[in-house]
């Protein structure tokens, strides 16, 4: 017995210096030994023959359909005084350019029907769909049996991931989390210097690419970054995918339990801006706080996610205006994670943050791409929400993302009635050939009109 302890003592070493100085060491220096590389190489070509082997045995090509969106429905971009237009070209125009026509309630009744079916808020809050399998039971598309080697091979799969990368990961996290809370307070007693900001921004970096090397990340990072960085919002990951590759002040509420601890910690030895519940309400109290932090070019570049919440990766949805009224340079960055290895949205409404951790330890991969934009300036005649769109749309456009002009908070709020009385006005001013400036404010959308009986998001 007294051998077999010895025995299993010695294996848990070897297996403790192998973590370290293949895995650990590199992530902290910043370097790669090349095994993530031949990892990926590997699970790439996997997934490759796994797809030509589904594509070969399913004679119904509709599985495996290939197509870059989820959307069931196409709508068309047009607004809403184009498409009646199109409606009423059978009727000659009334001189006083406006009047009613019974052809348009055949537009309300399609733009109805096509929100009953899809609308395009709430499809934002669940998985993105992938092309064809990924041999993840948790994707959309469940092929569960196609072969006998391609179930062998799945087999494989959930052994690899659940028995020898799982336990790996999380050992690896646990060690990122804990130095990081026991570095960042060991900073915290330092006097105030430039060795004091330089060890700061070093350990939150060091302990970010541990965390990295425990979800298996593969980071592409494009051009430069600097200055106020705002950025789409997928995951709380997306702060381990951003401090790889330098350190950041961030933004955001105080929380509680474990989170609460590593809050608390980070913020003694790095000007992180931590907001109570109550101080959010208070917008010019933020407005000021993130002012003081810019106007310090002593401090980190500030980390905003102006969306609020997180969205699945294939959309942006409304920027918070409030963080565009503080001024200075904004410099955007566009993330979009590859779902084909894991998905890493995290749906709060469905799965809690152990879940949610779980899920992507089990995956296969987090690959993700960083696109570090050029230096924007508000323009002299933009107000704070032009500015945050034009900030938006340029994201949207780098990430190959839907631009949505909806709140992200309707992940969880009611429907102000404000937006449907907008759409009632535009309506009512075409009929009476109103041109007055807030004919078109906001393009047409029928979610917000099959909300007129129940004001509740589906």
């Amino acid at each position: 017995m007294e051998d077999f302890g010895a025995g299993a003592l010695w294996a848990l070493k070897i297996w403790l210096y192998l973590i370290i100085g293949l895995i650990m060491i590199p992530a902290m220096f910043g370097f790669s030994l090349g095994i993530s590389e031949t990892y990926m190489t590997v699970l790439v070509k996997t997934l490759e023959w796994a797809t030509l082997k589904m594509q070969k045995a399913k004679a119904d090509e509709r599985l495996l359909k290939m197509s870059s969106s989820n959307v069931l429905i196409q709508r068309e971009n047009g607004s809403m005084e184009k498409e009646l237009e199109e409606l009423r070209r059978s009727r000659p125009k009334p001189q006083d350019g406006g009047d009613f026509t019974l052809s348009d309630c055949f537009y309300f009744t399609r733009r109805g029907i096509e929100s009953i079916v899809e609308d395009e808020v709430t499809q934002r809050f669940s998985s993105e769909e992938l092309v064809s399998w990924n041999l993840l039971t948790r994707t959309n598309n469940n092929f569960h049996y196609i072969s006998l080697k391609l179930t062998l091979v799945y087999g494989l799969g959930v052994f690899v991931r659940y028995c020898i990368l799982t336990p790996l990961r999380m050992l690896l996290a646990c060690i990122g989390l804990t130095w990081l809370v026991f570095g960042t307070t060991a900073v915290g007693f330092l006097p105030n210097s430039r060795v004091k900001s330089w060890l700061s921004e070093w350990v939150h970096v060091m302990c970010f690419r541990i965390c990295a090397r425990g979800l298996s990340a593969t980071i592409r990072y494009h051009n430069p970054k600097g200055g106020i960085c705002v950025a789409n919002h997928t995951s709380p990951i997306d702060i381990v995918i951003l401090c790889n590759d330098g350190g950041y002040a961030m933004v955001g509420q105080v929380h509680g339990g474990l989170m609460g601890i590593i809050q608390r910690a980070m913020v003694r030895s790095c000007p992180h801006v931590w907001f109570e519940r109550a101080e959010m309400k208070d917008r010019h109290l933020v407005t000021k706080r993130l002012k003081d932090h810019v106007n310090d070019k002593t401090k980190l570049p500030i980390l905003i996610f102006p969306e609020g919440t997180c969205i699945n990766n294939t959309s942006v949805m409304m920027f918070k205006k409030g963080s565009f009224e503080i001024g200075g340079t904004i410099y955007p960055v566009a993330m979009k994670y590859n779902p084909k290895f894991g998905d890493a949205f995290w749906n709060s409404s469905k799965y809690s943050m152990v879940s949610y951790l779980l899920r992507m330890m089990t995956s296969w991969a987090i690959v993700c791409d960083v696109w570090y934009m050029p230096a924007m300036h508000q323009k002299e005649e933009e107000d704070a929400i032009q500015f945050a769109n034009r900030v938006k749309s340029a994201i949207a456009h780098q990430g190959g993302l839907v631009d949505l002009q909806w709140d992200g908070g309707l992940k969880r709020a009611k429907v102000k009635a404000a937006f449907k009385e907008q759409q009632q006005k535009q309506y009512s001013s075409m009929v009476v050939g109103d041109d007055s400036p807030g004919r078109s404010l906001l393009p047409f959308n029928t979610f917000w009109l099959d909300c007129h009986m129940d004001p509740t998001p589906a």
